[in-house]
Protein backbone atom coordinates (compact mmCIF):
# COMPACT_ATOMS: atom_id res chain seq x y z
CA UNK A 1 0.00 0.00 0.00
CA UNK A 2 2.55 1.95 1.01
CA UNK A 3 4.33 2.22 -2.62
CA UNK A 4 1.20 3.42 -4.28
CA UNK A 5 0.16 5.96 -1.77
CA UNK A 6 3.81 7.73 -1.68
CA UNK A 7 3.80 8.13 -5.98
CA UNK A 8 0.97 10.71 -4.89
CA UNK A 9 1.26 14.44 -4.94
CA UNK A 10 -0.51 16.95 -2.67
CA UNK A 11 -3.61 18.66 -4.22
CA UNK A 12 -3.60 21.71 -2.52
CA UNK A 13 -7.73 23.53 -2.02
CA UNK A 14 -9.10 25.70 -0.01
CA UNK A 15 -11.47 23.96 1.78
CA UNK A 16 -8.42 21.58 3.03
CA UNK A 17 -7.32 24.58 4.69
CA UNK A 18 -9.96 25.05 5.99
CA UNK A 19 -10.73 21.88 7.56
CA UNK A 20 -7.39 21.73 9.31
CA UNK A 21 -8.44 25.44 10.87
CA UNK A 22 -12.27 23.75 12.19
CA UNK A 23 -10.77 20.29 12.75
CA UNK A 24 -8.19 20.72 15.24
CA UNK A 25 -10.05 21.02 18.22
CA UNK A 26 -12.00 18.30 17.85
CA UNK A 27 -11.51 14.84 19.72
CA UNK A 28 -11.51 11.66 18.02
CA UNK A 29 -13.85 8.93 18.39
CA UNK A 30 -12.49 5.11 19.72
CA UNK A 31 -15.31 3.42 17.64
CA UNK A 32 -14.75 -0.05 17.63
CA UNK A 33 -14.36 -1.23 13.92
CA UNK A 34 -16.34 -4.69 12.82
CA UNK A 35 -17.28 -3.84 9.22
CA UNK A 36 -15.31 -6.60 6.97
CA UNK A 37 -14.26 -4.27 3.68
CA UNK A 38 -13.83 -5.51 0.21
CA UNK A 39 -11.50 -8.52 -1.27
CA UNK A 40 -11.59 -6.64 -4.66
CA UNK A 41 -8.09 -5.88 -5.11
CA UNK A 42 -8.04 -1.74 -4.16
CA UNK A 43 -4.79 -1.14 -6.65
CA UNK A 44 -6.77 -1.85 -10.09
CA UNK A 45 -8.39 1.86 -10.52
CA UNK A 46 -8.62 0.97 -14.67
CA UNK A 47 -12.52 1.05 -13.94
CA UNK A 48 -12.50 4.94 -13.26
CA UNK A 49 -11.58 7.42 -16.40
CA UNK A 50 -11.04 11.13 -14.92
CA UNK A 51 -12.12 14.17 -16.33
CA UNK A 52 -10.29 15.71 -18.98
CA UNK A 53 -10.59 19.01 -17.25
CA UNK A 54 -10.54 20.43 -13.76
CA UNK A 55 -13.52 23.20 -15.35
CA UNK A 56 -16.19 23.96 -12.59
CA UNK A 57 -19.77 22.63 -14.32
CA UNK A 58 -21.78 25.26 -15.54
CA UNK A 59 -24.14 26.67 -13.22
CA UNK A 60 -28.24 26.40 -14.34
CA UNK A 61 -30.23 29.56 -15.05
CA UNK A 62 -33.23 27.85 -14.34
CA UNK A 63 -34.65 28.66 -10.72
CA UNK A 64 -37.15 25.87 -10.30
CA UNK A 65 -35.74 22.26 -8.72
CA UNK A 66 -38.01 19.75 -10.32
CA UNK A 67 -35.90 16.58 -8.48
CA UNK A 68 -32.71 16.03 -6.20
CA UNK A 69 -30.07 13.60 -6.16
CA UNK A 70 -28.42 13.81 -2.81
CA UNK A 71 -25.00 12.13 -2.92
CA UNK A 72 -23.69 10.67 0.64
CA UNK A 73 -19.64 9.51 0.97
CA UNK A 74 -19.98 7.86 4.18
CA UNK A 75 -16.76 8.65 5.45
CA UNK A 76 -15.54 10.78 3.01
CA UNK A 77 -13.41 13.92 4.22
CA UNK A 78 -11.84 17.10 2.24
CA UNK A 79 -8.95 14.59 2.75
CA UNK A 80 -9.89 11.35 1.23
CA UNK A 81 -11.43 13.88 -1.87
CA UNK A 82 -7.79 15.15 -2.31
CA UNK A 83 -6.31 11.69 -1.88
CA UNK A 84 -8.55 9.78 -4.58
CA UNK A 85 -7.87 12.66 -7.30
CA UNK A 86 -4.24 13.50 -6.83
CA UNK A 87 -4.23 9.49 -7.48
CA UNK A 88 -6.09 9.38 -10.56
CA UNK A 89 -5.29 12.82 -12.13
CA UNK A 90 -2.57 14.31 -10.95
CA UNK A 91 -1.79 17.48 -8.17
CA UNK A 92 -4.18 19.55 -10.08
CA UNK A 93 -6.82 17.28 -11.34
CA UNK A 94 -10.29 17.30 -9.93
CA UNK A 95 -13.11 14.43 -9.05
CA UNK A 96 -16.06 15.28 -11.03
CA UNK A 97 -17.66 15.77 -7.37
CA UNK A 98 -15.13 18.27 -7.43
CA UNK A 99 -15.87 20.35 -10.39
CA UNK A 100 -19.83 21.10 -9.17
CA UNK A 101 -19.86 25.11 -8.98
CA UNK A 102 -20.82 25.76 -5.07
CA UNK A 103 -18.23 24.30 -2.28
CA UNK A 104 -18.74 24.63 1.48
CA UNK A 105 -18.43 23.20 4.43
CA UNK A 106 -20.56 21.04 7.21
CA UNK A 107 -20.23 20.36 10.84
CA UNK A 108 -21.40 16.89 11.79
CA UNK A 109 -21.73 16.51 15.72
CA UNK A 110 -24.54 14.62 17.54
CA UNK A 111 -26.81 15.66 20.76
CA UNK A 112 -24.50 13.34 22.71
CA UNK A 113 -20.77 13.58 20.76
CA UNK A 114 -19.19 16.08 19.50
CA UNK A 115 -18.21 12.80 16.89
CA UNK A 116 -21.06 11.85 15.37
CA UNK A 117 -22.13 8.48 14.31
CA UNK A 118 -23.76 7.44 11.13
CA UNK A 119 -27.02 6.86 12.27
CA UNK A 120 -26.95 10.13 14.36
CA UNK A 121 -25.67 11.89 10.53
CA UNK A 122 -28.03 10.26 9.00
CA UNK A 123 -30.64 11.35 10.74
CA UNK A 124 -29.39 15.11 10.91
CA UNK A 125 -28.86 15.18 6.64
CA UNK A 126 -32.41 13.13 6.15
CA UNK A 127 -34.78 14.72 9.22
CA UNK A 128 -33.11 17.71 9.52
CA UNK A 129 -33.01 17.21 13.53
CA UNK A 130 -30.01 16.22 15.58
CA UNK A 131 -30.28 13.10 17.67
CA UNK A 132 -27.95 10.92 19.88
CA UNK A 133 -26.02 8.70 18.13
CA UNK A 134 -27.34 4.92 17.17
CA UNK A 135 -30.88 6.48 17.00
CA UNK A 136 -32.59 6.73 13.46
CA UNK A 137 -35.09 9.19 12.38
CA UNK A 138 -36.09 10.15 15.70
CA UNK A 139 -34.87 13.14 18.50
CA UNK A 140 -33.20 11.70 21.72
CA UNK A 141 -37.02 11.68 23.26
CA UNK A 142 -38.00 9.29 20.57
CA UNK A 143 -40.46 11.91 18.72
CA UNK A 144 -40.05 10.71 15.08
CA UNK A 145 -39.53 12.78 12.34
CA UNK A 146 -40.40 12.67 8.54
CA UNK A 147 -37.25 13.16 6.36
CA UNK A 148 -36.91 15.03 3.55
CA UNK A 149 -37.81 11.39 0.94
CA UNK A 150 -41.08 10.89 3.13
CA UNK A 151 -41.93 14.71 3.00
CA UNK A 152 -40.83 14.46 -0.63
CA UNK A 153 -42.95 11.78 -1.51
CA UNK A 154 -46.14 13.23 0.38
CA UNK A 155 -45.68 16.02 -2.17
CA UNK A 156 -45.84 13.86 -5.13
CA UNK A 157 -42.54 12.86 -6.00
CA UNK A 158 -41.03 9.43 -6.82
CA UNK A 159 -38.41 8.44 -4.71
CA UNK A 160 -35.44 5.87 -4.09
CA UNK A 161 -32.32 5.11 -1.98
CA UNK A 162 -29.10 3.29 -4.02
CA UNK A 163 -26.17 2.45 -1.74
CA UNK A 164 -23.59 -0.61 -1.36
CA UNK A 165 -24.33 -1.05 2.16
CA UNK A 166 -27.45 -3.40 3.14
CA UNK A 167 -30.61 -1.48 2.00
CA UNK A 168 -31.29 -1.47 6.17
CA UNK A 169 -28.21 0.10 7.28
CA UNK A 170 -27.92 3.80 9.27
CA UNK A 171 -28.09 5.93 6.05
CA UNK A 172 -30.62 4.38 3.84
CA UNK A 173 -32.42 3.75 7.37
CA UNK A 174 -32.48 7.85 8.08
CA UNK A 175 -34.35 8.65 5.25
CA UNK A 176 -37.49 5.31 5.32
CA UNK A 177 -37.46 4.07 8.84
CA UNK A 178 -37.87 5.98 12.58
CA UNK A 179 -36.29 2.99 15.31
CA UNK A 180 -34.78 3.52 18.62
CA UNK A 181 -31.28 1.80 17.38
CA UNK A 182 -29.59 1.16 14.21
CA UNK A 183 -28.90 -2.43 15.06
CA UNK A 184 -32.58 -3.29 13.99
CA UNK A 185 -32.36 -3.96 10.76
CA UNK A 186 -35.15 -6.25 10.35
CA UNK A 187 -37.67 -3.71 11.43
CA UNK A 188 -36.33 -0.83 9.05
CA UNK A 189 -36.31 -3.24 6.08
CA UNK A 190 -40.07 -3.52 6.84
CA UNK A 191 -40.65 0.40 6.86
CA UNK A 192 -38.63 0.73 4.00
CA UNK A 193 -40.81 -1.49 1.62
CA UNK A 194 -44.22 -0.25 3.85
CA UNK A 195 -43.08 3.20 2.85
CA UNK A 196 -43.26 2.23 -0.70
CA UNK A 197 -40.08 4.15 -1.87
CA UNK A 198 -40.07 3.55 -5.95
CA UNK A 199 -36.35 2.53 -6.03
CA UNK A 200 -34.39 0.39 -3.46
CA UNK A 201 -30.85 -0.61 -4.69
CA UNK A 202 -28.26 -2.12 -2.83
CA UNK A 203 -27.68 -5.45 -0.16
CA UNK A 204 -28.99 -6.77 2.91
CA UNK A 205 -31.19 -9.51 1.34
CA UNK A 206 -31.38 -12.01 4.73
CA UNK A 207 -33.50 -9.12 6.48
CA UNK A 208 -36.00 -9.39 3.67
CA UNK A 209 -35.99 -13.38 4.04
CA UNK A 210 -38.22 -15.12 6.47
CA UNK A 211 -36.33 -17.10 9.47
CA UNK A 212 -37.24 -20.46 7.46
CA UNK A 213 -34.62 -19.38 5.02
CA UNK A 214 -31.56 -20.78 6.23
CA UNK A 215 -29.84 -17.50 4.79
CA UNK A 216 -32.49 -14.73 6.82
CA UNK A 217 -31.22 -12.86 9.39
CA UNK A 218 -34.52 -12.27 10.59
CA UNK A 219 -36.09 -13.88 13.48
CA UNK A 220 -39.82 -14.28 12.77
CA UNK A 221 -41.41 -15.06 9.77
CA UNK A 222 -41.84 -12.30 7.52
CA UNK A 223 -41.36 -12.52 3.96
CA UNK A 224 -40.14 -9.17 3.15
CA UNK A 225 -40.03 -10.49 -0.29
CA UNK A 226 -43.00 -11.22 -1.23
CA UNK A 227 -45.07 -8.07 0.77
CA UNK A 228 -42.81 -5.98 -1.82
CA UNK A 229 -44.19 -8.32 -4.66
CA UNK A 230 -47.55 -8.16 -3.61
CA UNK A 231 -47.39 -4.25 -3.56
CA UNK A 232 -45.95 -4.16 -6.66
CA UNK A 233 -42.11 -4.07 -6.77
CA UNK A 234 -40.26 -5.75 -9.19
CA UNK A 235 -37.83 -8.11 -7.25
CA UNK A 236 -34.21 -8.29 -9.06
CA UNK A 237 -31.10 -10.00 -7.34
CA UNK A 238 -28.56 -9.68 -10.52
CA UNK A 239 -27.19 -7.66 -12.96
CA UNK A 240 -29.21 -9.32 -16.17
CA UNK A 241 -32.61 -9.03 -14.22
CA UNK A 242 -32.03 -5.70 -13.06
CA UNK A 243 -31.45 -4.36 -17.18
CA UNK A 244 -35.08 -5.93 -17.70
CA UNK A 245 -36.70 -4.48 -14.84
CA UNK A 246 -39.08 -1.42 -16.33
CA UNK A 247 -41.11 -0.69 -13.88
CA UNK A 248 -42.26 1.96 -11.81
CA UNK A 249 -41.29 0.24 -8.23
CA UNK A 250 -37.91 -1.84 -8.20
CA UNK A 251 -36.31 -3.68 -5.36
CA UNK A 252 -32.88 -4.75 -6.31
CA UNK A 253 -31.15 -6.86 -3.22
CA UNK A 254 -27.51 -8.07 -4.92
CA UNK A 255 -26.18 -9.73 -2.11
CA UNK A 256 -27.23 -10.78 1.14
CA UNK A 257 -25.39 -8.56 2.92
CA UNK A 258 -22.92 -6.18 1.60
CA UNK A 259 -22.46 -5.06 -1.86
CA UNK A 260 -18.92 -7.01 -2.92
CA UNK A 261 -18.47 -3.75 -5.49
CA UNK A 262 -16.86 -6.23 -7.89
CA UNK A 263 -17.73 -6.54 -11.34
CA UNK A 264 -19.83 -9.48 -11.04
CA UNK A 265 -22.45 -6.30 -9.73
CA UNK A 266 -23.78 -3.19 -11.39
CA UNK A 267 -21.76 -0.35 -10.26
CA UNK A 268 -22.82 2.41 -8.02
CA UNK A 269 -23.08 4.25 -10.98
CA UNK A 270 -24.97 1.94 -13.22
CA UNK A 271 -26.92 1.48 -10.05
CA UNK A 272 -27.65 5.18 -9.89
CA UNK A 273 -28.72 6.13 -14.20
CA UNK A 274 -31.31 3.06 -13.75
CA UNK A 275 -32.36 4.52 -10.71
CA UNK A 276 -32.75 8.12 -12.71
CA UNK A 277 -34.58 5.66 -15.53
CA UNK A 278 -37.09 4.22 -12.99
CA UNK A 279 -37.78 7.47 -11.39
CA UNK A 280 -38.83 9.56 -14.68
CA UNK A 281 -40.70 6.03 -15.31
CA UNK A 282 -42.78 6.07 -12.18
CA UNK A 283 -43.09 10.05 -13.06
CA UNK A 284 -44.89 9.45 -16.26
CA UNK A 285 -47.26 7.04 -14.65
CA UNK A 286 -48.51 9.42 -11.86
CA UNK A 287 -51.76 10.97 -12.07
CA UNK A 288 -50.68 14.48 -14.21
CA UNK A 289 -46.55 13.31 -14.80
CA UNK A 290 -45.90 17.00 -13.50
CA UNK A 291 -43.81 15.82 -10.26
CA UNK A 292 -40.53 15.41 -9.85
CA UNK A 293 -38.13 12.59 -8.15
CA UNK A 294 -35.50 13.06 -4.62
CA UNK A 295 -33.21 10.02 -4.98
CA UNK A 296 -30.20 9.58 -2.37
CA UNK A 297 -27.14 7.62 -3.60
CA UNK A 298 -25.01 6.64 -1.00
CA UNK A 299 -21.24 5.44 -1.17
CA UNK A 300 -21.18 3.57 1.62
CA UNK A 301 -18.19 2.17 1.99
CA UNK A 302 -15.67 4.35 1.67
CA UNK A 303 -15.87 4.22 5.56
CA UNK A 304 -15.36 0.91 6.23
CA UNK A 305 -12.19 1.04 4.07
CA UNK A 306 -11.28 3.81 6.53
CA UNK A 307 -12.48 2.28 9.62
CA UNK A 308 -9.81 -0.12 8.56
CA UNK A 309 -7.12 2.74 7.66
CA UNK A 310 -6.76 1.57 4.09
CA UNK A 311 -5.53 4.13 1.81
CA UNK A 312 -5.82 2.35 -1.16
CA UNK A 313 -9.49 0.90 -0.56
CA UNK A 314 -10.32 4.54 0.15
CA UNK A 315 -9.27 5.64 -2.45
CA UNK A 316 -10.77 3.02 -5.06
CA UNK A 317 -14.27 3.36 -2.67
CA UNK A 318 -14.31 7.51 -3.43
CA UNK A 319 -13.31 6.76 -6.98
CA UNK A 320 -16.87 4.74 -7.57
CA UNK A 321 -18.75 7.00 -5.61
CA UNK A 322 -17.38 9.76 -7.72
CA UNK A 323 -18.48 7.81 -10.65
CA UNK A 324 -21.98 7.96 -9.11
CA UNK A 325 -22.09 11.43 -9.14
CA UNK A 326 -21.10 12.03 -12.60
CA UNK A 327 -24.03 9.99 -13.47
CA UNK A 328 -26.06 12.46 -11.44
CA UNK A 329 -24.27 15.35 -12.62
CA UNK A 330 -24.52 14.27 -16.44
CA UNK A 331 -28.41 13.56 -16.05
CA UNK A 332 -28.60 17.06 -14.41
CA UNK A 333 -26.97 18.98 -16.83
CA UNK A 334 -29.31 17.51 -19.31
CA UNK A 335 -32.72 18.08 -17.17
CA UNK A 336 -31.90 21.75 -16.15
CA UNK A 337 -34.09 21.61 -13.28
CA UNK A 338 -32.06 18.96 -11.19
CA UNK A 339 -30.46 19.52 -7.79
CA UNK A 340 -27.51 17.57 -7.26
CA UNK A 341 -25.82 17.81 -3.60
CA UNK A 342 -22.95 15.86 -2.90
CA UNK A 343 -21.36 15.50 0.58
CA UNK A 344 -20.52 13.19 3.83
CA UNK A 345 -22.18 11.84 7.23
CA UNK A 346 -18.52 12.18 8.50
CA UNK A 347 -15.08 11.74 8.57
CA UNK A 348 -13.63 8.15 9.22
CA UNK A 349 -10.15 7.62 10.28
CA UNK A 350 -8.39 11.05 10.70
CA UNK A 351 -6.82 11.06 7.72
CA UNK A 352 -4.00 13.00 7.36
CA UNK A 353 -1.59 13.60 4.38
CA UNK A 354 1.54 14.46 4.76
CA UNK A 355 5.11 14.63 2.50
CA UNK A 356 6.55 11.56 2.17
CA UNK A 357 9.94 12.54 0.26
CA UNK A 358 12.62 15.09 0.13
CA UNK A 359 10.73 18.27 1.04
CA UNK A 360 13.83 20.48 0.72
CA UNK A 361 14.60 19.40 -2.59
CA UNK A 362 11.13 19.70 -3.75
CA UNK A 363 10.01 16.05 -4.15
CA UNK A 364 8.13 16.08 -1.18
CA UNK A 365 5.51 12.63 -1.71
CA UNK A 366 2.34 12.38 -0.47
CA UNK A 367 1.81 9.86 2.48
CA UNK A 368 -1.11 8.76 4.92
CA UNK A 369 -1.31 8.70 8.50
CA UNK A 370 -4.12 7.81 10.64
CA UNK A 371 -5.26 9.20 13.58
CA UNK A 372 -7.98 6.80 14.82
CA UNK A 373 -10.11 3.82 13.59
CA UNK A 374 -13.58 5.30 14.64
CA UNK A 375 -14.60 8.63 13.07
CA UNK A 376 -13.75 11.76 13.40
CA UNK A 377 -15.17 15.24 14.21
CA UNK A 378 -13.42 17.36 11.76
CA UNK A 379 -16.08 19.17 8.75
CA UNK A 380 -16.80 17.62 5.87
CA UNK A 381 -17.20 19.14 2.36
CA UNK A 382 -20.58 20.01 0.52
CA UNK A 383 -20.80 20.60 -3.52
CA UNK A 384 -23.89 21.12 -5.35
CA UNK A 385 -24.75 22.30 -8.63
CA UNK A 386 -28.25 22.96 -10.04
CA UNK A 387 -31.12 25.66 -9.23
CA UNK A 388 -30.32 26.75 -5.31
CA UNK A 389 -26.91 25.34 -5.34
CA UNK A 390 -25.67 28.51 -4.05
CA UNK A 391 -27.44 27.98 -1.07
CA UNK A 392 -24.95 25.59 0.20
CA UNK A 393 -22.00 27.85 0.06
CA UNK A 394 -20.69 28.65 3.42
CA UNK A 395 -19.90 26.83 6.67
CA UNK A 396 -23.24 25.33 8.02
CA UNK A 397 -24.81 22.16 10.58
CA UNK A 398 -25.64 19.17 9.25
CA UNK A 399 -29.16 19.84 9.72
CA UNK A 400 -29.55 22.76 7.12
CA UNK A 401 -29.08 20.51 4.15
CA UNK A 402 -32.14 18.87 4.13
CA UNK A 403 -33.73 22.20 5.25
CA UNK A 404 -32.23 23.80 2.33
CA UNK A 405 -33.60 21.26 0.08
CA UNK A 406 -36.96 21.05 1.59
CA UNK A 407 -37.13 24.90 0.81
CA UNK A 408 -36.26 24.53 -2.73
CA UNK A 409 -39.53 21.93 -2.86
CA UNK A 410 -41.73 24.02 -1.49
CA UNK A 411 -42.19 21.89 1.15
CA UNK A 412 -43.57 23.04 5.05
CA UNK A 413 -43.31 22.79 7.27
CA UNK A 414 -40.21 21.14 7.98
CA UNK A 415 -38.40 19.69 9.95
CA UNK A 416 -42.23 17.83 10.44
CA UNK A 417 -42.75 15.54 13.59
CA UNK A 418 -44.03 12.31 12.34
CA UNK A 419 -47.98 11.47 13.16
Amino acid sequence: MRSTVHALWIATVPLSILIVLLGTSLTIAATTFDYQTTKIDPNNLSFYEPSITAESYPQTSATQVRNVIFCIGDGMGINQVTLAGSTVAGPGGKLYLERLPVTGLVRTYSTDSRVTDSAAAGTALACGVKTKNGMIGMTPDEQAYCSILETAKAKGMATGLVVTCTMSHATPASFGSHVKSRKLEPAIAEQLIDNRINVLFGGGRKYFLPQSDPNSGRKDDIDLIARAQTAGYTYVRTASELAKADDSHVLGLFQLDALTTGASEPSLAKLTRKAIRVLKRANLESIDGRYGFFLMIEGSQIDWECHANKANGAIRQTLLFDQAVEAAVDFALKDGHTLVVVTADHETGGMTLIGGGNEDKGDAELAVKWSTKGHSGTPVGVWALGPGATRFAGIQDNTEIPRKIAQLLDIRPFPQQKK
